[in-house]
């Protein structure tokens, strides 16, 4: 970090923060303007206030914030915290087992399992067998290479972290990247691709990328139930519509010149053993179990554990492989989760409920409000952070529209209710790609050389506005989910 940098943040940004919090914390509680306001539900204000300026102005590493958030909630609104804190005429504490159980939380434990099936697809090659598998489907024409190469990303995006994805792929591009001439344009089309697709791609499952995991843990959290498999029939056509949609554009915007191009992807270098096998079965049986669970009856966060067993019991996940975990997106996912317990078990998320007239608020205006407040965020700090901050708070305002009392329950049940809504701000977190700084998966195909902010941006743009659109009515219309 630079001096600058370090200055603005430190010497800002911080004092800037810490000053809105400790006035959230010292004001009356009259301030608020909320009958029936404690001094527990007070300090959960300004935990919230913490969280989301700390994250916005990314003082420190996000996933740290969420630590804090989770350590600071142990301190001042737990059953355990801090003596002098902690009085009966204070209010409703948290149990303190239920805040550490957020770096536990079975939606954690689904992302680790996800984790788990990535390094071992990568250290055994399966990544790139099913690259060169599938990307054979698509010839040498170069707009369908594209085409191969936006549904190859999708497809590991739906199981990898779209991080982990497009480093991967960027490596089975960049000899293909070569081969064309410097003032091909179709260049740039198969730059985005990578987080264009990397991005669209996790939307279609619910480890797919983290905003999708805070999404499932909040419904599971307020009683919906959405299981792996119902995830996925209802997400990945979308996605699907996503990609052609994507297809068609990079075409337009930057059509290829060249008219024959010659995949040359090496073989992984594994040798056939039981390791191998081992890992390919784990593989395939995993994402079966996930596929068929309204079958099987074996809950998909239960799931993700049984490779995690299997690779440790045969010696192939030791420690080594331990430290590739992205533990950090963990951390980060169960800070959003620490923040859903202490709305609802402090009583926080039925009070407003009741002081705030969510039952008579337009429900279309409050839908697309929500999903235009997340998608901008997005662009500009991690869009994990984003959904860790606005899930939680968008699961009340959607209780309370859910209320058999409220004026327009029918109209927002019709919308496909608390399901669809909380599902459609993580589409729009996924769908933001605006800047180099709004992805990893951006600052990756940035950091080609071969592609410019606005041309990423004017794409952004367009995906942006047509996923928002699309996932407005998809989720609402179409296949609402019950």
């Amino acid at each position: 970090m630079s001096d600058s940098k370090f200055n603005l943040k430190y010497c800002v940004f911080l004092p800037i923060v810490l000053i809105i919090t400790i006035f959230i914390l010292a004001v009356p509680t009259s301030f608020f303007g909320i009958d029936g306001l404690t001094v527990v539900q007070q300090r959960v204000i300004a935990l919230f206030v913490f969280a989301a300026l700390m994250w916005i102005f990314e003082i420190i590493p996000n996933w740290a914030t969420s630590l804090m958030v989770i350590v600071l909630a142990l301190l001042t609104v737990s059953n355990k915290g801090i003596g002098f804190l902690v009085k009966p005429d204070f209010g409703q504490f948290v149990g303190y087992a239920r805040i550490m159980s957020s770096m536990a939380d079975p939606v954690v434990m689904l992302f680790l399992g996800g984790f788990v099936l990535a390094i071992m697809a990568e250290k055994y090659g399966l990544d790139v067998t099913l690259a060169r598998a599938l990307l054979k489907l698509f010839g040498t024409k170069p707009e369908i290479v594209l085409l191969g190469f936006l549904i190859m990303i999708s497809v590991f995006s739906m199981f990898m972290s779209n991080t982990a994805t497009a480093a991967m792929m960027l490596a089975l591009l960049t000899p293909v990247l070569s081969k064309l001439p410097a003032d091909d344009k179709g260049k740039i089309g198969l730059a985005l691709s990578i987080p264009v697709a990397a991005n669209l791609g996790g939307i279609g499952t619910p480890i797919g990328t983290p905003p999708n995991a805070t999404a499932k843990g909040a419904l599971e959290q307020a009683g919906f139930d959405v299981s792996f498999g119902e995830w996925c029939i209802h997400m990945i056509p979308y996605v699907l519509i996503m990609i052609l949609i994507a297809w068609v554009l990079l075409r337009v915007f930057f059509p290829f010149t060249t008219k024959k191009l010659v995949l040359e992807i090496p073989e992984s270098k594994q040798k056939k053993d039981w390791k191998l096998y081992v890992v390919w079965i784990t593989f395939i049986a995993t994402i079966l179990l996930w596929a068929t669970e309204q079958l099987t009856h074996i809950n998909s966060n239960v799931v993700a554990l049984i490779p995690l067993a299997v690779f440790t019991a045969t010696g192939l996940f030791g420690k080594e492989e331990i430290k590739e975990i992205n533990w950090n997106v963990l951390w980060l996912v169960a800070g959003g989760f620490c923040l859903g317990y202490c709305l609802q078990d402090t009583g926080l998320a039925k009070v407003l409920i009741q002081a705030i007239p969510f039952g008579s608020m337009s429900v279309v205006l409050v839908l697309i409000v929500a999903g235009l407040v997340c998608y901008l965020l997005s662009n500009f700090i991690s869009n994990s952070a984003t959904a860790a901050l606005l899930i939680p708070i968008l699961i009340v305002v959607a209780e309370g529209m859910a209320d058999p009392a409220a004026a327009n329950n029918a109209s927002f049940m019709a919308l496909g209710g608390t399901q669809a809504m909380i599902i459609f701000i993580a589409v729009c977190a996924s769908i933001a790609m605006l800047f180099p700084i709004s992805t990893p998966p951006n600052a990756i195909a940035s950091a080609t050389g071969m592609v410019e902010t606005k041309d990423m941006t004017k794409v952004g743009l367009v995906i942006g506005f047509v996923g928002f659109v699309l996932g407005y009515f998809w989720l609402t219309s179409l296949f609402p989910f019950k």
